[in-house]
């Protein structure tokens, strides 16, 4: 897909179901998007879809997935996913430049590292910077090792590894543009350091949201109970960032859709946002 002198695809590593508990099963399931198992646990099912972009000399990653899905076995090696979607498009993961992550949830950052034949920690894009917000490493690192508030959804056990060897560039600004026409917005809510990312080349625009706008579904629910860290800076940012999208007649890509993944925003005859698909 070309958004001006942008090249952006979307990578997937199909679908999993999410536990409360922060348990994180990939198998097949049916497309209804929501069931329990056999230990009655209410599970929710969810795409992975990390956002490969490119203008010919910088190659970015938005998001590194969870580096497990359809994984083949290759001299025997285990390739992730994410790996094996980049060399459809013709890319080595060591050609990557930039590693955006929106925050530090690990359905979002497992695939930026992986484990080699010598159980060494490697990163999976050995090239290339990785940004997040100093905010989200910092109170990253206070979940997990605060256990009376520890997060199911963070381990940094690779991510110490990747921070030792210098791999990280930390951000502490609200906004910040990484090369010419990408930039990332700090958004907070879903998390104390979520950003996103906004595209733009002219009078074309798009947008990346990470969580806090995960799936279509999410685009006229402005209070998702027990996901966001900040509720109100969660739904004040949404809010925000929805008006301009729509007023840009910007594109929207989401990482967690099942079906619909990228399309523009439509109002309805009742004035709520509706996704028009590619």
């Amino acid at each position: 897909m070309k958004l001006g002198r942008f090249t952006i695809e979307q990578l997937n590593e199909g679908q999993f179901e999410f536990y409360p508990d922060g348990d994180i099963i990939h198998h097949p399931v049916s497309a209804s998007g929501k069931h329990a198992d056999v230990q009655g646990r209410n599970n929710l099912l969810a795409g992975i879809n990390p956002i490969y972009v490119t203008d010919g000399t910088h190659n970015i990653l938005l998001d590194a997935g969870l580096g497990r899905g359809f994984n083949i076995k290759n001299d025997n090696k285990y390739i992730s996913n994410v790996r094996t979607n980049l060399n459809i498009f013709g890319v080595d993961p060591a050609e990557i430049t930039h590693v955006i992550l929106s925050h530090l949830h690990y359905d979002h950052v497992a695939g930026a590292s992986y484990t080699d034949a010598y159980l060494k920690t490697r990163p999976t894009f050995p090239n290339a910077r990785y940004y997040l917000q100093q905010d989200e490493w910092d109170f990253a690192v206070r979940q997990v090792q605060n256990q009376s508030i520890q997060s199911p959804f963070y381990n940094l056990d690779d991510l110490y590894r990747l921070y030792a060897d210098c791999y990280f560039e930390f951000i502490e600004k609200d906004e910040a543009e990484i090369i010419p026409g990408l930039s990332i917005v700090k958004t907070g809510g879903h998390t104390p350091g979520h950003q996103v990312v906004r595209l733009q080349d002219q009078e074309k625009k798009a947008y990346y949201l990470g969580d806090l706008i995960a799936t279509p579904d999410q685009l006229n629910i402005y209070d998702l109970k027990g996901t966001n860290s900040n509720r109100i800076t969660a739904k004040k940012m949404k809010v925000k960032l929805l008006k301009e999208v729509f007023r840009e007649k910007a594109l929207l890509f989401f990482y967690h859709s099942v079906h619909s993944n990228v399309g523009w925003l439509q109002k309805d005859e009742d004035r709520n946002y509706v996704l028009r698909e590619i």
